[in-house]
């Protein structure tokens, strides 16, 4: 089986990004991970719209992404904060990750604007593909595909796993 054999509708990639691959979605979710709770923050340090914070807030939060928490300021009527989920939070090393190829590729003159440290050493801090066995760093060069079962059998290898040595980085 090619990869062009296999249905791109079945992709995890796809269906993650159907959950937050929306620029608004993103940055909501960078401010929810840096300790913005509440609507009105949100809405001040995102700089979107009220109806499409809420529309944003409303799909993460029905997507198990975030959790809504009531709070009550006094005299004021109950409100609700956004906390991540475990589920939100599984989702940091993909902002990390963004972060990092921004920094690398998109940050302005003075470079970047924020650092992430490890808090018990100051050692800088960066998302990694890393081998499950072994623990160590991989290259997209060192790793194969093999597809799965949600992947239809093509006629060419009705028995046997595909495999598949990505593009070499810079090709």
């Amino acid at each position: 089986m090619d990869w062009l054999e296999v249905d791109s509708e079945d992709c995890s990639i796809r269906r993650a990004l159907e959950a937050v691959g929306e620029k608004w979605t993103l940055l909501i979710l960078r401010d929810a991970a840096n300790g913005v709770r509440r609507f009105d923050d949100f809405h001040r340090h995102v700089g979107l719209s009220q109806a499409v914070l809420a529309d944003r807030l409303r799909k993460l939060v029905a997507s198990g992404i975030l959790r809504t928490t009531p709070y009550r300021e006094p005299g004021s009527r109950t409100r609700h904060e956004y906390r991540m989920t475990r589920k939100g939070w599984d989702l940091w090393p993909v902002l990390v990750a963004l972060m990092q190829w921004g920094d690398a590729y998109a940050a302005g003159p003075d470079g970047p604007p924020l650092r992430l440290r490890h808090r018990d050493c100051g050692a800088p801090v960066r998302a990694a593909v890393v081998c499950c066995a072994e623990e160590t760093p991989v290259e997209p060069s060192r790793v194969h595909v093999e597809f799965g079962r949600a992947a239809p059998a093509g006629p060419a290898s009705p028995a046997r796993p595909a495999v598949r040595e990505p593009a070499s980085p810079g090709a």
